[in-house]
């Protein structure tokens, strides 16, 4: 996966405006190794703890807005903090986790750099912050307001009934009914049946 560093001068491009400042004591305190890496459609950020005189290591996706790069870099900072204070003897998004995620969303919020729709759907889910950066149905939605306009690409919810979408492995799947929480989806090709989620983003194919 092509890579690139993230000077510390050039990070507040990839961030909300005063933001910056936070995010650098946390990178310069614990000794982090950012890398801003080009799209990845399975994950936005990771992390890897140091080893030996390693760095803790870090990686965000550059494509993201501004205010979900803060998010998943928040999320990952979360699970390095998490490291140190207990090792890998408790689980990697339990309960300690969720608390310090908490604490550094809190930390933003209350200065107030999220718009407010997004402000509100981290409020919501501080009650129980989800495994996934940005995994909130209701958190993706919203965000999603702040990329770039993609053409041509949808969320699966934005599909219609019957309607065509491709995945970027070049298979096409024919949307069908909601089953709880996930859309029911067939592979045009093989017939098999598939549940997507709702906020997972495809490209429609149009009928001729």
């Amino acid at each position: 996966m092509p890579t690139k560093e993230a000077p510390i001068n050039h990070l507040q491009n990839y961030l909300p405006p005063l933001t910056f400042d936070a995010v650098a004591q946390y990178l310069h305190n614990h000794k982090i190794h950012l890398t801003v890496t080009k799209h990845r459609k399975t994950i936005l950020g990771d992390y890897r703890h140091r080893t030996g005189f390693n760095n803790h290591r870090i990686s965000v996706n550059g494509n993201l807005n501004h205010y979900s790069f803060l998010i998943t870099l928040l999320h990952e900072i979360a699970h390095l903090l998490n490291f140190e204070q207990f090792g890998n003897k408790v689980n990697a998004h339990g309960r300690e986790w969720k608390i310090i995620y908490g604490g550094l969303l809190k930390q933003f919020l209350e200065q107030k750099v999220f718009p407010a729709d997004i402000e509100n759907e981290l409020l919501y889910s501080l009650k129980n912050p989800a495994a996934s950066s940005c995994a909130e149905d209701g958190l993706v939605r919203v965000l999603r307001k702040y990329d770039i306009k993609n053409n041509g690409y949808k969320l699966v919810e934005e599909i219609a009934i019957n309607g065509l979408f491709k995945l970027e492995d070049g298979k096409i799947y024919r949307r069908e009914e909601k089953q709880r929480k996930r859309y029911r989806c067939i592979d045009i090709k093989t017939g098999k049946v598939y549940l997507f989620s709702p906020v997972f983003e495809v490209e429609e194919v149009l009928k001729d």
